[in-house]
């Protein structure tokens, strides 16, 4: 009965446009009251417990980074070297829109960043050069994926502190899925470019211009390879890396492109600031609703459940990417990274999966509900770039889902998709 009143009320409330993390709290506090004998004030220990943690300070840090490397010049650089290179094949703009997001993955983590930073330049761009305008938003918007895959990654940090699966191995394992995806989506993109006639650059650019593309970008390519390669070197640990990436950002746009004023410098600590706030409050709270969950046995329950509908593997594994997937669509990565972790990671480790591999096949699947209504982030984030109208959107974006969901399928199926870095 408590599980029905703990999600039913959840959902209620989701669906009335409660913002999640208060709809998390509310939920648990309901539960607790009228359904169990535990105190209230479990929701507060475990709420400040599950906000007290190390490895959660890399959060606000690679969120800060994003911001100053996109107000400080990073991202329009990286733009412009990758389009020397691939931008006059056919859809070759919508192919450096992708190849930037991986990137830029590389450097802030965070989906939400990956789009507003190459979005704002590359969406107008595509436009111009006769790229349909929802094409092109549901592009960045489904590119904007890849930010959470390619390492550093936020969520990876915080299925690690859930989890007790390695961060450094997670950074690891995602850049093979990450990379399948930029090709999935930039095969999908040289199609429907090929059928609809958006073509790449008029002009191919000679050695010399790539040269000069490449030294001007030089600072910003060099960014993830002091980020990641201080974390596998061993010399800091991935919340260590996220403070180097702040530094390392704010000097690159404040003195060495010159791009980055104090008065941009305070709208990124500020962004910075309100998004973490939330993200901190999301975070204690959904702590507080797994150790309801925990307390209760409802992960034991629900699992019970699960492996009593099939006894073929492969069918079970099916079947929770499509609860995932469609709780993806109304739940943010980070909260439903906390609640599922504990439910879900004891079944797949009965079938043989890894913890790795299952931080993975979780963050994947959030992942795309980023670009799934109604609680798609990413759509928002785009739309809020291109004006495009939310309908036309949801339309255009249904084909790179497709190729996402491909590439999701190839890691839940073949382990070496995850296990070939480690």
């Amino acid at each position: 009965m408590e599980s029905l009143v703990l999600f039913g009320i959840f959902f209620i409330l989701l669906f009335l446009g409660i913002p999640i993390g208060y709809a998390i709290g509310i939920a648990t506090l309901i539960t607790i009251s009228k359904y169990t004998s535990l105190p209230t004030v479990m929701i507060a220990q475990n709420s400040v417990a599950g906000v007290d943690s190390f490895p959660l300070l890399a959060i606000p840090f690679f969120m800060l980074a994003g911001n100053l490397m996109s107000s400080g010049g990073i991202a329009k650089r990286l733009v412009n070297f990758f389009e020397s290179i691939i931008g006059h094949i056919t859809g070759g703009l919508g192919m450096v829109t992708v190849v930037v997001c991986m990137f830029f993955a590389a450097i802030s983590g965070s989906a939400v960043a990956t789009v507003s930073a190459v979005g704002a330049f590359m969406i107008p761009q595509m436009v111009d050069h006769g790229y349909g305008k929802g094409f092109s938003t549901a592009l960045t918007a489904a590119a904007g994926t890849i930010g959470v895959i390619i390492p550093p990654s936020v969520p990876f940090v915080i299925y690690g502190v859930v989890s007790g699966a390695s961060i450094t191995q997670m950074f690891t394992a995602g850049f093979l899925p990450g990379i399948l995806m930029g090709i999935a989506l930039m095969i999908i993109c040289y199609i429907v470019s090929k059928k609809e006639g958006f073509k790449g650059s008029e002009t191919r650019s000679s050695l010399k211009e790539i040269f000069h593309a490449f030294k001007d970008a030089f600072w910003a390519i060099l960014s993830p390879v002091i980020i990641l390669g201080g974390i596998y070197s061993g010399m800091f640990t991935p919340t260590e890396a996220a403070v180097v990436s702040v530094v390392y950002s704010f000097v690159i746009g404040v003195f060495v492109y010159k791009e980055l004023d104090m008065k941009q410098a305070y709208n990124a600590f500020r962004d910075a600031i309100v998004v973490n706030g939330a993200t901190t409050f999301m975070v204690g709270l959904s702590t507080a609703f797994a150790a309801l969950l925990t307390m209760q046995q409802i992960p034991l329950k629900i699992a019970t459940f699960i492996t009593s509908l099939s006894d073929n593997g492969i069918v079970i594994l099916l079947l929770i990417n499509v609860f995932l997937l469609i709780v993806g669509m109304f739940i943010d990565n980070i909260p439903g990274t906390i609640i599922l972790t504990p439910i879900l990671l004891p079944i797949v480790m009965q079938l043989g999966m890894s913890p790795v591999t299952f931080g993975i096949m979780l963050t994947m699947n959030l992942a795309i509900g980023f670009c799934t209504p109604p609680y798609g982030i990413n759509l928002f984030v785009a739309t809020a770039i291109s004006k495009v109208n939310m309908t036309v959107l949801t339309k255009e974006i249904l084909k790179f889902i497709l190729g996402l969901i491909i590439v999701l399928l190839s890691v839940t199926f073949i382990p070496a998709v995850t296990n070939i870095f480690l």
